[in-house]
This record gives structure tokens, C-alpha cells and sequence, in this order.
């Protein structure tokens, strides 16, 4: 068993493509038209054949209520692990992104959390070095 594939609801697909991809630096890997929506994931530049983040359209009324829930309680939808929170934090500010927290020690790995505009939290994570 192989995690290959992670969803994560976005309001509007377009401009979660934009984001992830110019302001975070994924690369998109598969676009495909499925009519109103498309089946849409980017990845990794580091890691462009490990797993894929699917940007799924939050059509459905559950999946809406749980992004909503899931960011009115500030909990992240997901966590990407960076090098330096830092240096990535000061990065992604100086981009406008909107942070909910600053970086911060949370027992010995460090964490910020930010809103990815698409209706998300996501935390980015550095773990501690050796």
C-alpha cells in the first residue's frame, strides 16, 4: 500500500492552481477536463513522482461543510514539510499570503499555518535537526 494521492477541497480550482503553483512552487502534473471540473494535481518540483495533491473542486455540500468547519476551528487540511519554516515563512508573507500563525516551536519540530485563499489552512512543518 502506497499513498499516491491526497485531496484537498478548493473553492475554486483555477485559482488554487495559481497559488499552489506560483506563490507555494508546485508544478502542476495532471489537468484533465472532466467537464464542469477538472481532475487537477500538482507536486513537488523536489519530488515530481511521489505523491500528487488533487486540487478537488468542493462542490459536494459535505465537503464543503467540513472545509468550512475544518478552517473556522483553524485546523489545517493538510501539512507540507519545508526546509527552513523561517526563510519560508518571510517568503510566502512578502508573496501577501496570510498567515493564522508565525512560526512557532511546537516540541522540537516548527510549525506556521497560513490560509491557501481557497478556503484551506495548511501548515508547514520543519523537523528538527540533528
Amino acid at each position: 500500500m502506497k499513498i499516491r494521492l491526497i485531496s484537498v477541497p478548493v473553492e475554486d480550482q483555477q485559482r488554487a492552481l495559481e497559488f499552489y503553483c506560483d506563490i507555494l512552487g508546485f508544478e502542476k502534473k495532471l489537468d484533465i477536463d472532466l467537464g464542469e471540473f477538472r481532475w487537477l494535481t500538482v507536486v513537488s518540483p523536489e519530488e515530481p513522482d511521489a505523491a500528487q495533491l488533487l486540487l478537488e473542486p468542493n462542490a459536494h455540500p459535505a465537503s464543503k461543510a467540513y472545509q468550512n468547519a475544518l478552517h473556522d476551528d483553524g485546523i489545517p487540511v493538510a501539512s507540507f514539510e519545508v526546509a527552513d519554516v523561517g526563510a519560508e515563512y518571510e517568503r510566502l508573507a512578502d508573496a501577501g499570503v496570510s498567515f493564522r500563525s508565525e512560526p512557532a516551536d511546537a516540541g522540537g519540530t516548527i510549525v506556521a499555518v497560513f490560509d491557501d485563499s481557497c478556503g484551506n489552512l495548511i501548515q508547514m512543518y520543519q523537523t528538527a535537526q540533528d
